[in-house]
């Protein structure tokens, strides 16, 4: 590419708009343009890095035998509608009319038809085992689009879905996807963790994702400081050590004008650990009341699972009236409403609770002294807990969730009728498994991961170009030649190169080939009367003077060693 004629420009201030270190790079590099909230055109240079990007997923993908086919992205309702997903996906899917009024969704995700697809295939066990994928558009209607191409509207997924007979066969599959994942994120040099994750509305028995570890990231990674253990904070399970103590007699305390657990145990002079904080929701329009200890947080996902209900929300006061709580005051005992508490208050002893009265807390109360309806685990773990698989601490980072793995099951199969036939011809669902990678997100997640104060630095695999020329001085004739000839050797070697022939000053070229993340850069200047060239690699400060001649070799041997 030479860029005289191109379609290519850079912003030289940051955009206004963008939340990210990512996304501002990505827009003022002139790779990306917003269309609306979490809507973004590819531009020549975005739409090359993202092809590669691609190139590499393709290549594990069909490594691992798993064979690509494309999806429509106009889905009939109704397949979703079988499998209970409306209801579940809600207002995140974008949904339409034909001109017949028959309902249509745009696909945010496509267990449905590739399930449909398989039937196609399977009529006996011996059609078994298989994996198609794509790499195709999704839709979801985020309701907070930000940070650039992290959570977007319209974004490339990697989807692959295998078929098994049985879960023997579901683990050989679900272990070839994880290997293939490996080797795509080694490829492109992310450094990642791969976590349990709850399965969400996707179901089955297992999920794990790949996240990628960067301080802008949404999740919070939950590590541990003596084993691999890794986790989403969704899913990490607290782990209380009782301190055994000597009960102590309950005893009713005023608490006057003190409502909150860091007014009450500063007023008591006691931990806030030493508390016990009630939590007043809405679960299918009754009034429950949740208890954990006062230094943590309620775990929605966890309660929801417990419950085994796909929402829970804040009580409103009319249904708070329903029960004798006093918020700020609510305490477990004697409560009039339905109760669940965190099991580690059962490894608690003596602790500070509301007692249903304005005004008043109870001191010294035990788990004997609490009658409930369901106990679990529905907290958040805290930095410097215990972890449940060797007993070391826990520590956070965050993390861009980069792909996932789900074993699905028969989930889908069962409902869309997708069976087989076995050895005593008895029809059997088939065994599925779900595989998931952002593109987009990928992207993002290498350049949080890789830039500087100049731009973005890009692995050699994904860079818009391996080697950018940049031409001193396009009057001079003898440059120019040189250039052109250094950019034909090294197209004819299979080298992707970008030739700066614009009639702008050094140090705009300069500042644009460190923007967009070149990784190796050659100057053609006045020290061609030397037969002398400059190479200067996007991550060093200093630059190497190289023989014309040797240019070739040079940047061969560079690119070798990635």
């Amino acid at each position: 590419m030479k860029l005289k004629n191109s379609f290519f420009y850079t912003l030289r201030e940051d955009a206004k708009d963008e939340e990210s270190v990512s996304g501002n790079l990505l827009v003022r590099s002139g790779m990306i343009k917003k269309v609306g909230a979490g809507i973004y055109m590819y531009l020549p240079n975005g739409l090359k890095v993202l092809d590669k990007i691609r190139k590499i997923v393709k290549e594990e993908m069909d490594a691992s035998g798993a064979e690509e086919l494309l999806m429509p992205s106009l889905i009939p309702s109704e397949y979703y509608e079988a499998c209970g997903r409306i209801a579940s996906l809600g207002s995140s899917m974008f949904h339409l009319n034909d001109r017949f009024q028959k309902p249509f969704v745009l696909g945010p995700t496509h267990e449905e038809l590739f399930t449909i697809a398989a039937k196609s295939k399977v009529n006996s066990y011996k059609d078994l085992p298989f994996t198609i994928y794509q790499q195709a558009d999704k839709f979801r209607d985020e309701p907070r689009p930000r940070y650039g191409l992290i959570r977007v509207r319209e974004f490339i997924m990697k989807d692959a879905y295998s078929f098994d007979k049985d879960e023997a066969g579901l683990d050989i599959s679900y272990n070839k996807m994880k290997e293939a994942y490996n080797n795509i994120y080694k490829r492109l040099k992310i450094n990642y963790k791969i976590v349990k994750a709850d399965t969400g509305v996707m179901g089955g028995s297992l999920s794990e994702e790949y996240q990628a570890i960067t301080d802008i990231g949404e999740d919070v990674l939950v590590l541990c400081d003596n084993c691999d253990y890794a986790s989403n904070l969704e899913i990490a399970e607290v782990i209380s050590k009782e301190v055994k103590e000597e009960e102590k007699a309950l005893e009713l305390v005023e608490t006057k004008n003190q409502e909150t657990i860091e007014e009450v145990s500063k007023y008591l002079n006691i931990p806030e650990s030493k508390c016990v904080k009630a939590m007043l929701m809405n679960v299918n329009n009754e009034l429950v009341t949740f208890f954990i200890r006062g230094d943590r947080e309620l775990n929605l996902n966890k309660a929801c699972k417990l419950l085994n209900v796909s929402e829970i929300t804040f009580a409103t006061d009319e249904l708070i009236s329903t029960s004798n709580a006093v918020p700020g005051y609510t305490g477990p005992i004697n409560l009039n409403s339905k109760i669940v508490i965190d099991r580690e208050i059962l490894s608690m002893h003596n602790f500070c609770c509301g007692a249903n009265k304005k005004g008043y807390h109870y001191l010294n109360a035990n788990p004997k002294d609490i009658k409930y309806d369901f106990v679990g685990d529905i907290s958040n773990v805290m930095e410097g807990d215990i972890c449940p698989a060797c007993g070391g601490k826990l520590y956070f980072k965050k993390g861009i969730e980069i792909g996932n793995l789900f074993k699905l099951g028969t989930k889908y199969s069962s409902k869309l009728g997708l069976t087989y036939l076995d050895e005593y011809n008895k029809a059997i669902p088939v065994v599925m498994g779900c595989y998931g990678l952002g593109v987009g997100r990928i992207l993002a997640s290498i350049i949080e991961q890789n830039h500087d104060d100049q731009g973005m630095i890009l692995p050699m695999c994904i860079a818009p170009y391996e080697v950018c020329i940049v031409l001193i001085d396009p009057k001079c004739e003898e440059q120019v030649k040189i250039a052109n000839k250094l950019y034909d050797d090294l197209k004819n070697k299979s080298i992707d190169v970008v030739l700066d022939d614009r009639d702008e000053r050094p140090g705009v070229k300069f500042k644009d080939m460190d923007l967009i993340g070149i990784p190796l850069r050659i100057t053609v200047g006045k020290k061609i009367t030397d037969n002398i060239v400059e190479v200067k690699e996007r991550t060093n400060s200093d630059f190497t003077e190289i023989k014309i001649d040797d240019v070739v070799n040079y940047v061969n041997n560079y690119i070798e060693k990635y």
